[in-house]
C-alpha cells in the first residue's frame, strides 16, 4: 500500500480547460502532465513544453519527471533529462522537456499527456572525507567491466 502526501498546486490561467493531473488508475504510480501548449517537434529536435502547473513538494520529497511509455514506443518521444528531478522548494512553472527521437517530425497538442510524475522520498548523504575507501570485489571496474 502506497503513503499519500499533500501536494499543493497552482494552476495557471494557460491550464483552463485541461483536466486535473491524475493517476489513471488504482495502481499507478505516476499521474500524468498535460501540455499547456501547442508546439511541432521535428525529428531530432527538442523542446520544454509547458504545463501550466506549479506545485509545493513538501519537504523530504521530490517529483521525479519520466516519459510516458506510449509515446516512447509509438513514436520515441521522451524526456530528454529522465528522470527530471523538482526541489520541493522549486516554484516556478513545472516545464517537460520532450526530445522526438523517432523517425518523424511530430506534433504536441495542448492538452496531451506527454510525461508522467511521481511524488518520492530522498535521503541526503552526510559527506566526509577519508583517507582511503574499503576494497570491494568489484574494486574500480566501470563500464563493462563484466562482459556484455
Amino acid at each position: 500500500m502506497s503513503q499519500q502526501v499533500e501536494v499543493k498546486m497552482q494552476l495557471l490561467p494557460s491550464y483552463e480547460g485541461l483536466p486535473l493531473p491524475a493517476y489513471q488508475t488504482e495502481g499507478a504510480a505516476g499521474f500524468d502532465f498535460y501540455a499547456a501548449e501547442s508546439i511541432h517537434l521535428p525529428r531530432g529536435d527538442y523542446a520544454m513544453i509547458a504545463t501550466g502547473v506549479k506545485v509545493a513538494i513538501p519537504n523530504g520529497y521530490e517529483l521525479q519527471v519520466r516519459p510516458r511509455s506510449g509515446l516512447a514506443a509509438k513514436y520515441g518521444i521522451t524526456v530528454l533529462n529522465a528522470p527530471g528531478t523538482v526541489d520541493s522548494d522549486y516554484r516556478g512553472e513545472i516545464k517537460i522537456i520532450l526530445i522526438n527521437l523517432g523517425k518523424s517530425d511530430f506534433s504536441i497538442e495542448r492538452g496531451m499527456r506527454i510525461a508522467q510524475g511521481i511524488i518520492a522520498p530522498y535521503v541526503k548523504g552526510e559527506f566526509s572525507v577519508v583517507a582511503s575507501l574499503e576494497e570491494t570485489e568489484r574494486g574500480d571496474g566501470g563500464f563493462g567491466h563484466t562482459g556484455l
